[in-house]
């Protein structure tokens, strides 16, 4: 692959290429013809079928129409009900992004519209959707990309000549070697290390929240492990346990890349941004700070499910759905030259459930699977969904008529969106009376997020949105919290209501606060709906204390849990029967398995 851009071009008229580089695994060209441009008679097609990489052509950013003049063309050509929003522009990349909010009606009949942009304004247009809810996390997110796109751009084509121009390490052998820095026989902190004669890559950098010691961070300072040489970070999901030490490793030095899908992208700066929060707030000196988060999403490259791309000289990517959270994945790894190819599933759901669809089984090839086993136990076997529904409608009930609050702690992604879809569907079903559900934490944050992508969800859910207009993430019933007024609103004045907090397990957050205001309210319910770390007050209060110590102005406070304890299945991990299944229905067939991600006796069972 040594000079594969001086391959390309000579394939191509020599007049016509002013200027050609990598963006990560892809090509791009520019070219100051315009017809070129618009009509390149099939030329470019023929080198993608060649080199079997993405090939571009792109205007050279010195023909595109003035970036005022060109936004009114824009605006003119696409129909006023397609709700176009934001018109941004990209010019180091002669890109412009059109943010609307019907994305069909403004590409147009098979994509008539753009090409029409393309010919009157000569911009690549990109149609993005406008998210229903607004997200200031997405619109920062965006700024920061487009502020920085001229760094972005040789960021994106450093990657690139990593990948293509040749062996660093010299290639004498071929082996694989894997470490496990975190999530062996334990659920948190979740981090591989993958080496090969070429290649040094993390798959994971996650923390364990329930830990306050060393051992809540991977043990980066393996032997193995040198931050220099490390090629690549691959994310499974946005997940703290998973992703929560990311931008950490920006503050120590790291400047390469992060892979991962969108809404992950999106959802982890979110939860890292809320951990740096809760750090200054609570007086500890933050593990990083917002502008590591920066520097992360700056170095992010994000793919679509079964995109396929290479992301060093040996190892090529390829993300599959992993019924998880919103945007969550399972990794293939295609190492050497068809050596060995692994799938690291991350946290999986086999289920299809109200919000996603069922982790993916068909892969290209696999010789080693690597499985999460947060509920491998033998006796891990959840209610069906019908159980599920009659048992959380009945507590609901139950805690409504005697006057009651629900009181759900929620991870800040996939638990609470998954909860909001179930109480929509009962609600329209006639099953549960409209009470008002408040979300606090960065619960609305989350949920505006999950609006931004509803490709990622599944065909019930995109229906509702797309054909009926009934997005259940927009339903009236949806009420934010966003101070701690509003939330000692929420615990004194108002009447039946659920509530849904972070964090899962109480080890801090809102969630904490509402506990407080309501344990000792016999009419209350708390029910537990995520996994319980050991050692977290949720697993405690679980084994039966029903006596609670908080340090309060520097006085121990005892808090009696006298409300309702109880628990509603609503997991995103898969249980026993569902890790079995998948294992059994991965084609083609591993010839190893390996367990991880899971309590040392679920992960032996």
């Amino acid at each position: 692959m040594v000079d594969i851009l001086k391959e390309v071009v000579k394939l191509l008229p020599a007049d016509k290429i002013s200027e050609a580089g990598f963006e990560a695994a892809n090509i791009v060209l520019y070219t100051k013809d315009k017809d070129f441009f618009l009509d390149n008679k099939g030329m470019i097609k023929k080198i993608v079928d060649e080199f079997k990489k993405r090939v571009e052509l792109r205007p050279d950013p010195s023909i595109t129409l003035d970036q005022e003049k060109a936004e009114k063309k824009i605006r003119e050509i696409i129909p006023k009900e397609a709700g176009v929003q934001e018109v941004i522009f990209d010019p180091q990349r002669s890109r412009v992004i059109i943010h609307a909010e019907k994305p069909g009606l403004a590409i147009g009949k098979q994509g008539s519209l753009l090409r029409e942009i393309r010919k009157e304004a000569l911009w690549v247009p990109i149609i993005r959707r406008m998210p229903p809810i607004r997200s200031k996390l997405i619109e920062g997110i965006r700024s920061t990309l487009y502020q920085n796109s001229e760094y972005r751009k040789k960021f994106l084509n450093k990657t690139g000549h990593r990948i293509y121009d040749g062996w660093l390490r010299g290639k004498k052998s071929e082996w694989i070697r894997l470490s496990f820095l975190g999530g062996a026989r334990q659920v948190g902190r979740s981090c591989l290390f993958l080496q090969t004669p070429e290649s040094r890559i993390l798959l994971d950098v996650g923390i364990d929240v329930t830990q306050s010691d060393h051992e809540q961070y991977p043990m980066l300072d393996a032997p193995e492990f040198d931050l220099k040489q490390l090629d690549a970070i691959i994310l499974s999901h946005a997940h703290m346990d998973h992703a929560g030490l990311v931008p950490y490793l920006y503050k120590m030095g790291y400047t390469g890349p992060v892979y991962c899908t969108t809404p992950t992208r999106d959802i982890m700066a979110l939860l890292q941004l809320d951990m740096v929060k809760i750090q200054h707030g609570e007086g500890k000196e933050p593990l990083y700070t917002s502008e590591e988060v920066k520097q992360m999403v700056l170095h992010t490259i994000w793919l679509d499910w079964e995109e396929v791309t290479d992301i060093t000289p040996d190892v090529r990517l390829t993300f599959y759905n992993s019924g998880h959270i919103l945007g969550s994945s399972m990794v293939h790894l295609n190492i050497g030259n068809g050596l060995h190819n692994i799938v690291y599933t991350g946290d999986l759901k086999f289920a299809r459930t109200n919000l996603l669809d069922a982790a993916a089984t068909q892969f290209p090839r696999v010789e080693t699977l690597i499985i999460e086993s947060t509920y491998g136990g033998k006796d891990n076997i959840m209610k069906s969904p019908y159980e599920s529904d009659a048992n959380f409608v009945e507590l609901v009930k139950r805690t409504i008529e005697r006057g009651g609050k629900v009181l759900l702690p929620v991870l800040g992604s996939g638990r609470a969106q998954e909860i909001i879809v179930i109480i929509d569907r009962l609600v329209r079903e006639g099953k549960l009376p409209r009470i008002p559900i408040y979300l606090d934490g960065m619960l609305w944050d989350i949920t505006a997020i999950y609006t931004a992508y509803p490709e990622y969800l599944n065909r019930n859910v995109r229906k509702l949105i797309f054909h009926k207009d009934e997005n259940p993430f927009m339903s009236d019933i949806l009420h934010r919290v966003g101070s701690k007024k509003e939330r000692q609103k929420v615990i004194e004045e108002t009447g039946p209501c659920i509530i849904c907090a972070t964090s899962g397990m109480l080890n801090g957050g809102p969630s904490v606060e509402y506990l407080k205001g309501l344990a000792e309210n016999k009419n209350n319910t708390l029910a537990f709906s995520s996994y319980q770390g050991e050692q977290t007050l949720g697993r405690r209060i679980q084994n039966g204390e029903r006596e609670i110590t908080f340090m309060e102005e520097g006085r121990p406070r005892v808090y009696k849990i006298n409300m309702d304890v109880d628990r509603v299945e609503v997991s995103s991990h898969a249980d026993r029967r569902e890790l079995m299944n998948f294992i059994a229905r991965v084609q083609p067939k591993p010839k190893r398995v390996i367990t991880m991600h899971g309590e040392s006796g679920r992960c032996l069972d």
